[in-house]
């Protein structure tokens, strides 16, 4: 029987294509093994999102290559949509996809054991306008499971190499999206991850639908789920129609992750980004009016060239303003082939630190401010694993559905159950909770209870 080893870097949606492209080795009998083992084929699924993703993933392709000499390297992913030839140098390299045509992938292997000559599968995804299915029936290693409903992204950004890695918008048939989603509540995942390059852009290619109406549609069509997580959506996106079917779904989260960015107009300009923070305010008191103890998450780039103190100041005080739950804080890295990278009032790197570190003491204020509000509540905790800190100490840790992590006390066999838990003591990154029962089969009602 012949092995395969997979190593994924970067985002979620890459984790989800790797599991996608494990089930079609999988039905060509193939046995999955660990990529620090030997295998036949290894397949690196690369990250194209800063320089650094390009050096990590070129770095893994060459641990593959070392491992077993032998073994076809089989390279997919963003970085190979981007930079096939540069892949195609490594010494070792045997097959090349980009961000499509993954279900040939199989075919290329054959092609390549039959005449040893190395494959440069990649081709131009700007002309694509199909969305890939990729089925993935379960996951080998969550309990919560990813459904990937779009790929590709229109906006170009000016930090942004991603449209170039991923083409244009394409949205995922709906009724694929239902059937998938169905498969996966009866493999026994409770909670759903929409996912996509773009998620809240799902729809805008098609006729008479929107993510409006697959929200309702995955509610009303799914039987057993429990939850429904939108993994990021951007604030222009967050439409009326949207909102409402926020406010009137049973299952839909309270936790939205919403990229800012920036928190100043002039920056967001210089970004490309298609808001102003008016209007990006305007929505976020509306969707927490919708949804009364809502989480905020957010990404800002901290540093974009030309960001004087006073603009870092307009984030900051933006984001203190209007209490976001918790952020995802990164220094701006300038990515070769985009426009911001070209820019000549680089930030230099000690400023750009110093205020990452501003931003991230303010960041984890915040987190425990919202965390304290739930303090003796009794919330929903989807239990996911061991508690990592301590794995003897028989608690485990999880995600309420305003996507604070707790850990409590809990047995193996309620593991990616829904379960009810008291938060004894509020904190961040974790907060500590209390089994109080196990509600497996109850339907779901999220604590609408206003904070």
């Amino acid at each position: 029987m012949s092995t395969v080893a997979f190593h994924t870097l970067g985002c979620k949606v890459n984790h989800y294509e790797t599991e996608a492209i494990w089930q079609l080795f999988k039905n060509e009998g193939y046995e999955r093994v660990d990529f620090e083992s030997t295998a036949d084929v290894y397949v690196v699924n690369t990250c194209t999102v800063t320089n650094t993703g390009d050096k990590k993933s070129r770095q893994v392709i060459r641990r593959a290559v070392r491992k077993n000499p032998d073994a076809v390297i089989c390279v997919t992913g963003c970085y190979a949509q981007t930079s096939p030839a540069e892949i195609m140098e490594i010494p070792g390299v045997d097959i090349v996809v980009g961000t499509q045509d993954r279900t040939k992938m199989l075919d290329y292997i054959e092609q390549y054991r039959k005449e040893r000559q190395p494959i440069n599968a990649v081709k131009n995804i700007m002309k694509n306008r199909v969305y890939e299915e990729l089925d993935v029936p379960y996951f080998t290693d969550r309990t919560r499971a990813s459904l990937k409903i779009q790929e590709g992204c229109n906006n170009f950004c000016t930090f942004c190499i991603i449209p170039w890695a991923r083409g244009l918008m394409r949205s995922r048939d709906p009724k694929e999206v239902i059937r998938q989603a169905q498969q996966l509540v009866d493999a026994g995942y409770k909670e759903i991850v929409l996912t996509g390059i773009h998620t809240g852009g799902y729809g805008q290619d098609l006729k008479d639908y929107n993510l409006a109406m697959l929200l309702r549609d995955l509610e009303e069509q799914v039987t057993g789920l429990k939850r429904i997580r939108i993994s990021s959506i951007e604030a222009s996106q967050l439409t009326d129609e949207v909102i409402e079917v926020i406010h009137h779904s049973n299952m839909i989260v309270r936790h939205m992750h919403v990229p800012l960015q920036s928190g100043s107009d002039t920056v967001l300009k210089r970004m490309r980004r298609k808001y102003t923070m008016a209007q990006f305010a305007e929505r976020l008191v509306k969707l927490k009016e919708a949804l009364p103890g809502l989480a905020i998450t957010s990404d800002v780039i901290v540093g974009f060239p030309g960001e004087t103190e006073e603009e870092f100041m307009e984030t900051y005080n933006f984001i203190k303003e209007h209490k976001f739950a918790e952020l995802h804080v990164f220094p701006y890295s300038s990515r070769t082939g985009t426009p911001a990278a070209r820019m000549t009032d680089q930030i230099d790197e000690e400023i750009k630190n110093e205020r990452v570190h501003r931003l991230i003491a303010l960041s984890d204020q915040l987190a425990k401010e919202y965390a304290s509000k739930f303090e003796n509540e009794v919330l929903e905790v989807i239990p996911e694993e061991v508690y990592k800190e301590d794995p003897d100490s028989g608690l485990y840790e999880g995600y309420t559905d305003n996507y604070l992590k707790v850990v409590f006390p809990a047995t193996p066999d309620m593991v990616g159950k829904l379960v009810k838990v008291k938060i004894t003591k509020a904190g961040y990154p974790y907060n500590e909770g209390q089994f109080v029962r196990v509600m497996d089969d109850a339907p779901a009602e999220i604590n609408q209870k206003a904070i």
